[in-house]
């Protein structure tokens, strides 16, 4: 398990100070964020995989998740792309505990978006947005930076959880005139 300073999970109202209202938007918006990269990128969005597999899930996940620290779980990392740049990095974990029956529809992803899955299936109920500076040492070497911000929530299905992080990457920011720095 990677070693990270610590942080903490936090809802809108336990920020502070409060994120300026351009992050806070993108932070806390629970509608699809699929849907919204599509939009802003003009219909130029894709979604390219990184890593899937079974995985040791970290500590903070298998609290969000409700199950023992250390099991292992379902993992799949990709970049959401927009006008051909990475904009977000999503992480997406699933106990194995909880998994029977969906393995295979989970498994099946390629480069289809998550959220298409989650976000059409009115039988996930989507819990609470929280956000944080995601630790650099958990994201890929190619876009590590200390300081990104990140969201996330758990989307529940009868006994099936799934966790859903995104991080904001600073092409993101640039493409809509935003200073990364600035956030």
């Amino acid at each position: 398990m990677t070693a990270v300073p610590a942080f903490h999970w936090l809802g809108a109202d336990q920020l502070h100070p409060a994120p300026p209202a351009c992050l806070a938007d993108w932070l806390f918006d629970p509608d699809s964020l699929t849907r919204r990269l599509t939009a802003l990128s003009a219909g130029r969005f894709a979604v390219t995989p990184q890593a899937e597999g079974w995985q040791v899930l970290r500590d903070d996940e298998c609290v969000a998740l409700g199950v023992t620290p250390g099991s292992e779980g379902w993992v799949r990392e990709v970049y959401l792309l927009g006008a051909d740049r990475p904009w977000v990095f999503a992480r997406s974990v699933a106990a194995r505990v909880a998994l029977e029956g969906f393995t295979t529809v989970l498994a099946e992803l390629g480069r289809r978006p998550l959220g298409e899955l989650l976000f059409s299936d009115p039988a996930f109920a989507r819990g609470p947005l929280q956000a944080t500076r995601y630790p650099a040492a958990w994201l890929p070497i190619g876009i590590r930076r200390p300081g990104l911000w990140g969201r996330r929530s758990c989307f529940q299905r009868k006994t099936l959880k799934v966790l859903v992080a995104e991080v904001f990457l600073p092409d993101l920011w640039r493409h809509q005139g935003i200073d990364p720095d600035a956030l």
